[in-house]
């Protein structure tokens, strides 16, 4: 179970499940050229060409609070838009309470943004109902991602019915600004173009500092090629231009934890001809 430290704040990685897809599931146009960028290898790309992806929840410890951001997909939910998400039936839990956690202590549940992949675990089916598997957190929601998706249906199934609406039914939401202060070390940074509200966390504690990508980039292929967008971005072009200022602004030094990337999952950026890759974390 991968952890870092930055200043004071630590982020523990808890992980739902690792896929190994073709690039064609979500960004076909890496297809052509992921397999000629020898530093993906063996983190981040098969010895056959896929991709591999993480899907996990990045927990946060930050002056006294415990903050769960991004809670992964979630066990038994419908998901007829996508099989890799059909009804799991995972131990995140189990493996969240092995990390040292308790869902009855988590103070802030953050959502980078609301696709089916970000807001699983908000709930869990208790007697055939949705309840906050983390039931004395506030959870923050971009005022403007929420609004979208309230009305918007998504395609992979009624997730915002069984992992938003029942969040707010219960008083625990607080809809929020994408420059959102969530503590004195942390904050939200607007990243929009994914999803209309999207953003990435940002962590400065102790003169060092970090950002959490949320899906700006799903995969490191796109730090080699950082025009090549998701096939699931709302709008690509503001992804892509959102990149490019993100990139730039990250390549300082700071660690980059990104919410998708599997293997080492975070290292440090640093410019590479016109593009970047990703080094080691030190």
């Amino acid at each position: 179970m991968a952890n870092w430290q930055i200043g004071e704040v630590l982020i523990t990685k808890v992980l739902e499940q690792e896929c190994q897809w073709p690039f064609k599931a979500i960004l076909p146009d890496a297809a052509d050229v992921a397999d000629g960028v020898a530093w993906l290898k063996p983190d981040f790309l098969t010895d056959d060409g896929r991709m591999k992806l993480s899907i996990h929840a990045l927990v946060i410890e930050s002056e006294g609070m415990t903050i769960v951001v991004d809670p992964c997909v979630g066990n038994d939910k419908s998901r007829p838009g996508s099989p890799v998400f059909e009804n799991l039936s995972t131990s995140f839990l189990d493996d969240f309470d092995a990390a040292g956690f308790d869902p009855e202590t988590v103070d802030l549940v953050v959502c980078t943004h609301l696709h089916v992949d970000h807001v699983g675990w908000n709930t869990r089916l208790v007697d055939g109902e949705w309840e906050p598997t983390f039931p004395n957190a506030r959870y923050l929601f971009v005022e403007t991602e929420y609004n979208f998706w309230r009305d918007e249906p998504q395609s992979y199934g009624p997730v915002y019915e069984d992992s938003i609406r029942p969040i707010v039914d219960a008083g625990l939401s607080q809809l929020i600004e994408p420059d959102h202060h969530i503590t004195g070390e942390i904050w939200l940074e607007s990243t929009p173009g994914h999803t209309p509200g999207h953003v990435s966390i940002r962590i400065i504690s102790g003169g060092e500092e970090g950002v959490i990508t949320g899906d700006l980039t799903h995969h490191p292929v796109q730090l080699a090629y950082p025009e090549i967008c998701s096939s699931a971005d709302w709008n690509q072009e503001m992804g892509k231009v959102s990149r490019l200022a993100a990139l730039e602004r990250w390549s300082d030094g700071r660690l980059v934890i990104g919410t998708h990337f599997a293997g080492r999952t975070a290292g440090k950026i640093v410019a590479d001809g016109d593009a970047y890759r990703l080094t080691e974390e030190n």
